[in-house]
Parts: structure tokens; C-alpha cells; sequence
């Protein structure tokens, strides 16, 4: 408890007296309030009202009129506004170089298909051309054994030369070998089956070419279960071949070649989907000759195959 003379003064006395507070030399001296504010030279000016000095904002270390820095992402500032243009333009850089790769392989494709369906027709409609193939088979299985080691070294080798193109030169040689495997191939069936399959296969191939374009589905990774596919393809083949060899049943070469052709077109999705860019993976722009060696391969198999499918049906 505490007596009447302990008690402390009232808030009117405490406001006339301030020194005679009883309490302040249990409690020390009170702090002396603390300086004004005197901001360095280099500061910019202050809001009206501002309490310091008059014109003056207490933000050191900024002189007026310096220019307002500009940050390409968080925490990374820019030299000059050119670098902020040059960040914002970099997408529209790398889709202009995406497009600029397409066009170049596709004009690369083009002209493969050009030179394959020239040597195709020359097989097909020059008879002379065409019995000499019938008659003697070794030269089928010589240009599929070139073509097997030419497309191995392109696959090797599929980074561009700047001295001299040798990947150009190899694909040339690639082109012929496989232009000329498929001519032969193709002498062995008749002329409506051949002209059948160049119209499905270019349906198909204009058709999977705009889907891919359009569509939000991601093929590119589906790389393993194309992997299984091409095993079991490669399987079914093998047990198609040795069934024939015995007895020729036109719905077995059927059933094989239309699965042939279903698992060629879904490689194809894929390495369109690679060659365009926008999905989970994609083919580097410097790799020109292996985007057309792929696309080039898939279109020439998915022709083969539904040679077969045509070929089997006619028969």
C-alpha cells in the first residue's frame, strides 16, 4: 500500500511542474530529443510539408535528374532501355529462328521427295528398267546395305560442317540410296497400287502436318512408347516373313503393313512436334539435316508400307 504523500501528482500538476516529477529520479534523466535532420547535398526535392529543410527529401545517395533504372527481371538491372527492348524482343527472336529452321527443312524435304518419286516413276513405268530389277535382286539388297551405312554416319555426323557441307553431301547420297531401294521396291507391284499409295501417303502426311500445327497434345513424349512400338513392329515382321515364306495369305501382308504404316505416321507426329518447337522437347535449330532426315524417313516408310497394304489389296 501507498500513502497520500507517495501518491503521484496529478495530471495538471504534471503538466505545470514537469521537473518535480517524484518518479523521474527513481526512473534518471529523461534523453534530450534527438537531432533535426540534415540530408547531404545530392537529394531530391520533397513533398510540400515535408518537415526536414525546406525543398529537400531526406533520401541520400540519389542526386536529381538521375534516371530511373530499369530491371530486365528480378534484381538484374539494365544498362540501357536497348537491352529492356532487346529482352522483350528475345521471344519473338527465337520464334522468327524456329521458323526460319522449318522452312529450311521442309525445302530440304521437299526436295528429297522430289528425287525419290522421280526415281519411283522411272522404275514403275520404264518396263526395260523395271524387268532388269525383277531379274536380278542383288541390286535391291546392294542399296539397302548402302543405305543402312549412310544413314548411320548422318546419324554421326548431323551437326552442320562450316568449312565444307560433307552432312549435305551425305544426305545426297542417303536421298539416292533410299530413292532407289524404294523404286525398286516398288517395280515388284503394279502401277494402280503405286498410285495409290502416293495419294494416301500425301493425305496423310498433309493431314498429320496441319494436326500438328493445331493441336495442344504433346507427342514429343511419347519417345518410349514409340521405342516399344518399333520393337513390336520389328517383331510382328519377323513372324509376318516367316509365315509367308510357307504359304502367301494376302490378310497377314495386309494386317502388317497397315500396323507399319499406323506406327510410321505416329513417328511422324512425334518428329514433326520436335521440328516445331513449342512442346516438352525440341530439335536444336542447328540441326537442320537430322529434322530432315527424320521427317524424309517416316514419309518414305509410311509410303512403303501402305504400298504393301495397296499392293495386297490389288492382288
Amino acid at each position: 500500500m501507498t500513502s497520500k504523500l507517495d501518491k503521484p501528482p496529478s495530471y495538471e500538476e504534471a503538466l505545470r511542474h514537469p521537473k518535480n516529477d517524484p518518479n523521474q529520479q527513481e526512473h534518471g534523466p529523461s534523453f534530450p530529443p534527438p537531432p533535426s535532420y540534415t540530408p547531404g547535398p545530392g537529394v531530391f526535392p520533397g513533398p510540400p510539408g515535408y518537415g526536414g529543410p525546406a525543398g529537400m527529401w531526406a533520401t541520400p545517395g540519389f542526386p536529381p535528374g538521375m534516371p530511373t533504372v530499369s530491371t530486365l527481371c528480378a534484381g538484374v538491372p539494365s544498362n540501357s532501355p536497348e537491352e529492356v527492348d532487346d529482352f522483350q524482343n528475345s521471344s519473338w527472336d527465337n520464334i522468327s529462328v524456329r521458323h526460319a529452321f522449318i522452312r529450311k527443312v521442309y525445302l530440304i524435304v521437299a526436295a528429297q521427295l522430289t528425287v525419290t518419286i522421280s526415281i519411283v516413276a522411272v522404275f514403275t513405268f520404264v518396263e526395260p528398267v523395271r524387268e532388269f530389277v525383277i531379274k536380278y535382286p542383288g541390286v535391291y539388297w546392294a542399296s539397302l546395305v548402302t543405305y543402312f551405312v549412310v544413314y548411320c554416319v548422318l546419324i554421326c555426323c548431323k551437326e552442320p560442317r562450316r568449312r565444307f557441307p560433307w552432312n549435305l553431301v551425305l544426305l545426297g547420297v542417303y536421298t539416292l540410296t533410299l530413292s532407289y531401294m524404294t523404286g525398286t521396291i516398288s517395280s515388284y507391284y503394279d502401277t494402280k497400287a503405286v498410285f495409290i499409295a502416293m495419294g494416301i501417303t500425301m493425305i496423310v502426311c498433309v493431314t498429320v502436318t496441319v494436326f500438328c500445327f493445331q493441336t495442344k497434345v504433346d507427342f514429343t513424349s511419347c519417345g518410349g512408347l514409340l521405342c516399344i512400338a518399333s520393337i513390336l513392329l520389328t517383331i510382328v515382321g519377323i513372324v509376318t516373313a516367316v509365315v509367308l515364306s510357307f504359304k502367301y495369305i494376302s490378310w497377314v501382308h495386309m494386317l502388317y503393313a497397315a500396323i507399319g504404316a499406323i506406327v510410321y505416321t505416329l513417328f511422324l507426329v512425334h518428329n514433326t512436334q520436335l521440328l516445331i518447337g513449342n512442346r516438352e522437347l525440341a530439335i536444336s535449330p542447328e540441326e537442320y539435316i537430322y529434322g530432315a532426315l527424320s521427317i524424309y524417313m517416316d514419309v518414305v516408310n509410311i509410303f512403303l508400307f501402305i504400298l504393301q497394304f495397296s499392293g495386297a489389296a490389288t492382288e
